[in-house]
């Protein structure tokens, strides 16, 4: 249910962000497109990485658990493939959508919360949650990681829509959304329960970096081509 509640008022505010910036409407086909992408293919990682003693099979059938670099890979990819067929301009349409991105994302993030899965290490902090019926169970108390992500996406949301008011090119809207999100889950990852890949990273910590650098890159490119010939 949440996660229909974040789609919706994600077309919502993406829709207000089309018009503003006075984009076409076929550009919401794309969004459908990429939410269907995207749900599928954050289930589709989400279950590869807990693949173990559980089938498959049950994983991807199973009532939670989403990865959110899957979701965003295969939102993304689904969605762009659409926009070209469209002939729709790319950095533009994709800028539009970062404010209904995170806010779409913060709201799943309270349905994992309520599912119970993508939590938290042990933690004896008072707002420290036991999910008994989550996924996996755990009767000890532990970090509510899923919500705070969502704290953080929130005013993320706030500061892009700002951001769009005020003009700033989209190349850096869409970069300082990567940036951010990416940043965001990096340093959650920390605290959240994960198996480690390299060192102390797991692999959500590698596809945060590489949000991160996607973000970084296409703010450098926008400098360059905002600098005066020498």
């Amino acid at each position: 249910m949440l996660v229909a509640i974040g789609a919706l008022v994600g077309l919502w505010l993406f829709r207000n962000e089309l018009r503003r910036a006075k984009l076409s409407e076929r550009a919401l086909d794309a969004a459908l497109a990429g939410i269907i992408g995207g749900l599928f293919g954050a289930k589709f990682v989400w279950s590869i990485e807990h693949a173990g003693d559980v089938p498959f099979a049950d994983l991807l059938l199973s009532r939670g658990g989403l990865s959110w670099y899957g979701g965003l890979a295969g939102g993304l990819l689904v969605g762009i493939s659409m926009l070209r067929r469209r002939g729709l301009p790319l950095v533009p349409v994709l800028s539009a959508a970062t404010p209904a991105l995170a806010i779409g994302h913060a709201i799943g993030r309270v349905g994992c919360f309520m599912v119970g899965d993508d939590y938290g290490q042990p933690s004896a902090l008072p707002w420290a949650v036991a999910f008994p019926e989550g996924l996996p169970p755990t009767t000890v108390p532990v970090h509510p990681t899923q919500l705070y992500e969502a704290a953080l996406l929130v005013p993320l949301a706030v500061l892009l829509i700002r951001w769009r008011r005020r003009g700033l090119p989209d190349r850096v809207v869409l970069g300082r959304y990567l940036f951010a999100a990416g940043t965001v889950r990096f340093f959650i990852e920390f605290v959240r329960v994960h198996e480690q890949i390299v060192g102390p990273l797991a692999v959500a910590h590698i596809a945060s970096l590489l949000a991160v650098g996607a973000g970084l890159a296409l703010i450098a490119v926008d400098r360059r081509s905002a600098a005066p010939p020498a």
